[in-house]
């Protein structure tokens, strides 16, 4: 199978490549011409240059391909130019659908995120089938996912074979940028978590998301939705997971959501706006985390073979990784090999 990859030069596109090179695939990797290729390392394939801003730069990318798996998005939780972020998220995917169309492409399998579900804050677990519409979606990031997950379903109406894939929260080596996910894990080693507030994720190991993404290709049933997710945690107990790896103290402190929010609201407007950095905290995590994001993975279980794995070993590689590559200080101690 010829297939056609957007976002491998990132953390999970890294992944779902290197997967499918492992199954045998024939692959040509999309890049931009400001990419960092290191993520590409190792992984035998093509790769050619273009951009979705400007869809015409890649029509000729798609002569020959069998299927389309579209990993990349912008996944920031702060941006100065959220028009961007839509440009990006909901007009490259809707753009790329009308290519793969009009290049005969049989498959096309999309990663969304499970920031397009809806969840609660009593904790309750989520499924495909939960109802949820566009003002369930808290900032940005999941309006625009929203948004172009819809355009993905919407051409299945039209005869294309898509399949939408959910990854929760995914864990694991080579984030590079880092994701909000990774950046949890290196304020942790890094020493800038004296505290916590009350909320919960569901982390996955990101080479079984990767593997979803395979068994996608031919397994996978077009127009429908499915979850990738591991283990529902609190992030108290998030951070006690890698106080046990690494040897270095769990937080203890439990923080107001409002007291949160404070902090959130003057990093934005001192750090954000007037410093033109990335603030430490936005007001819509704080946001995001009034409500906890457990899901269920239960239908890619059944129809994908998806597998739901403990994520220390993930959580392990991550550190290790972010050690290794000079994201964190080296390891100074270990409680549980």
């Amino acid at each position: 199978m010829k297939v056609f990859v957007t976002g491998a030069t990132g953390f999970v596109g890294h992944h779902v490549a290197k997967a499918l090179a492992a199954e045998g695939a024939n692959l040509r990797l999309l890049t931009r011409k400001s990419s960092n290729l290191a993520n590409l390392e190792g992984i035998s394939g093509e790769t050619v240059v273009g951009d979705l801003a400007n869809p015409e730069s890649i029509k000729n990318s798609l002569a020959g391909i069998d299927a389309i798996v579209h990993v990349a998005a912008d996944y920031r939780l702060w941006i100065p130019d959220p028009a961007a972020m839509y440009r990006a998220n909901v007009n490259g995917t809707r753009e790329l659908l009308r290519l793969a169309r009009e290049a005969g492409v049989k498959r096309f399998v999309y990663t969304s995120s499970v920031a397009t579900m809806h969840f609660f804050t009593n904790g309750i677990v989520s499924n495909e089938e939960t109802p949820v519409s566009l003002k369930d979606m808290v900032g940005h990031y999941k309006r625009s996912k929203f948004l172009a997950e819809q355009e993905a379903i919407k051409a299945t109406e039209t005869g294309q074979q898509v399949i939408v894939l959910n990854p929760t929260s995914p864990i694991g080596s080579n984030d590079r940028k880092p994701t909000p996910t990774g950046r949890i894990v290196l304020d942790f080693l890094n020493g800038k978590f004296p505290a916590y507030i009350d909320t919960g994720l569901n982390l996955v190991d990101v080479s079984e998301v990767a593997r979803a993404h395979v068994l996608a290709l031919t397994k996978g049933t077009p127009g429908r939705r499915y979850i990738l997710g591991g283990e529902n945690l609190t992030l108290k107990q998030i951070l006690d997971k890698m106080s046990a790896i690494t040897g270095i103290p769990s937080p203890t402190v439990k923080i107001p959501f409002a007291i949160a929010a404070t902090y959130a609201f003057f990093e934005e407007r001192i750090t954000g706006r007037i410093r033109g950095k990335e603030p430490r905290a936005t007001l819509e995590e704080v946001r995001m985390g009034r409500k906890k994001m457990y899901a269920s993975s239960a239908r890619a279980q059944q129809e994908l073979g998806f597998r739901i794995l403990p994520v220390y070993p993930a959580m392990r590689a991550a550190i290790e990784w972010f050690r290794a590559n000079g994201y964190a200080p080296a390891e100074t101690a270990q409680v549980h090999p």
